[in-house]
């Protein structure tokens, strides 16, 4: 689903995206229609404006969650500022491109959000694992004696979470088969009451578990 109020920018990225074989499922102009939208469309990705006419992009990232959708969020926005994107990946967002980038990048990064890859534009990467790092100095939530346990393999997935690698590296690092990572990830978010790479992330670094 595409959601975007610019009628010619929209229709520029869902047309792009149906080229590379993509079924666009929807297209809606503001966060309401978007939110209206999701349930019938059941789309996989969502490619979302934050400029917005009525909620902001933020807002209906948390509107879809609480939908129920599923779908994973990729921004596609013309801002490139460092608190609009913290903004938008602490919401539930998997990844985010600026409107600069090219409609291959755009194609790709759709692919891989919809596969479970969390996508930055270029020099975004670092500044949310920067983030990621300043929120796990904050005081943790959860006691140690209550912490779930999680299989050997569980916790090796979730250290290389740890240090920023994609699901595809860490699939290549492993060894294992790209679904047997997504396997993994999802069954230490179920253990761990987690709901995002945003918070699994945040775990992992309280938990010391990037350090070599």
């Amino acid at each position: 689903m595409v959601v975007d109020d610019h009628p010619m920018w929209r229709d520029a990225v869902a047309r792009d995206l149906a080229a590379a074989g993509f079924e666009v499922a929807a297209t809606a102009g503001d966060g309401a229609q978007a939110v209206r939208l999701v349930g019938a469309a059941r789309p996989d990705v969502v490619v979302l404006d934050l400029q917005l006419p009525d909620y902001s992009g933020v807002e209906v990232i948390g509107k879809l969650a609480a939908a129920g959708s599923g779908a994973r969020v990729l921004v596609l926005s013309a801002s490139g500022e460092q608190q609009d994107v913290l903004d938008a990946v602490k919401a539930g967002a998997t990844g985010y491109l600026v409107k600069s980038a090219s409609s291959e990048e755009l194609i790709a990064a759709v692919r891989r959000v919809g596969a479970g890859d969390a996508v930055f534009t270029p020099g975004l990467a670092g500044l949310v694992l920067g983030e990621y790092r300043r929120l796990a100095a904050a005081p943790a939530r959860r006691e140690d004696e209550d912490a779930p346990r999680l299989t050997e393999r569980e916790t090796e997935v979730l250290r290389l979470v740890a240090k920023g690698l994609t699901y595809k590296q860490i699939a290549q690092r492993l060894v294992l088969s790209h679904r047997t990572v997504q396997n993994h990830v999802q069954n230490t978010l179920n253990k761990l009451q987690l709901h995002n790479r945003v918070e699994l992330v945040r775990y992992a670094l309280e938990q010391g578990l990037d350090d070599d």
